[in-house]
């Protein structure tokens, strides 16, 4: 049986590393500035350089189950999405950060049904989504509604960090968050005034906010 890591390895050093050499040169000699950190689930189907049509050095990326920011208070302990937060920010001074979270997620999912007693981080992890879950069985409806509440939910989490708002607030940084639909292949983004994610090919931009509090269109306030 053909080692397939092992093909796709080589095909990467004998076919595309070569047309885009002096690119990963130029990324060397110059260092990554990219403009833009993107937030993204883990899931295998939502591959943010498709999305977004990126290349090598245009975006800095962190990826977790469901796409969360864990709080900066630490009440939740240190994680790795946080030091990526704050080296984006402080370090690269990224312009743009996108939250995208999809639908059928996993991780959304899983915060309703509960994880195997064996998957005690995902557990803890998982909790993080608690704030975005509705008092209802997880239908179809339910979970897609919670998917975008708990990108919502990020961003407002991602104004906490000092950081973050102080480059908001000076206008240097702009928040984004995305809801990937996989089966029509659309991202909806996020529109704070109207309150409501609008799909990419009706929206006039890429997504605004958060100016809390967040009030769902029922009336309901989304908060930390």
């Amino acid at each position: 049986m053909p080692d397939e890591l092992l093909l796709r390895l080589r095909n990467f050093q004998e076919d595309y590393f070569p047309r885009h050499q002096q690119r990963f040169q130029d990324l060397v000699a110059q260092g990554q500035h990219p403009k833009t950190l993107f937030i993204g689930c883990s899931d295998s189907r939502l591959v943010p350089y498709l999305l977004t049509g990126a290349a090598p050095g245009d975006l800095f990326i962190v990826r977790n189950v469901g796409a969360f920011v864990p709080p900066y208070d630490q009440s939740h302990g240190l994680h790795g999405t946080m030091a990526a937060i704050e080296f984006a920010v402080l370090s690269l001074k990224v312009e743009q950060i996108i939250v995208c979270g999809h639908s059928h997620c996993g991780a959304i999912r899983t915060a309703y049904e509960g994880a195997p007693d064996e998957a005690v981080a995902l557990k803890a992890w998982l909790r993080l989504a608690d704030e975005a879950l509705l008092p209802v069985q997880p239908t179809r409806e339910a979970l897609h509604r919670t998917e975008q509440r708990a990108v919502v939910l990020q961003l407002e989490r991602l104004m906490d960090y000092p950081m973050v708002r102080r480059a908001v607030e000076a206008g240097h940084l702009t928040l984004h968050g995305w809801h990937y639909v996989i089966e029509n292949g659309e991202v909806h983004v996020f529109d704070a005034e109207r309150g409501a994610f609008v799909p990419a090919s009706e929206s006039t931009h890429s997504g605004t906010g958060p100016y809390p509090p967040y009030i769902e269109n029922d009336g309901q306030i989304l908060v930390d």
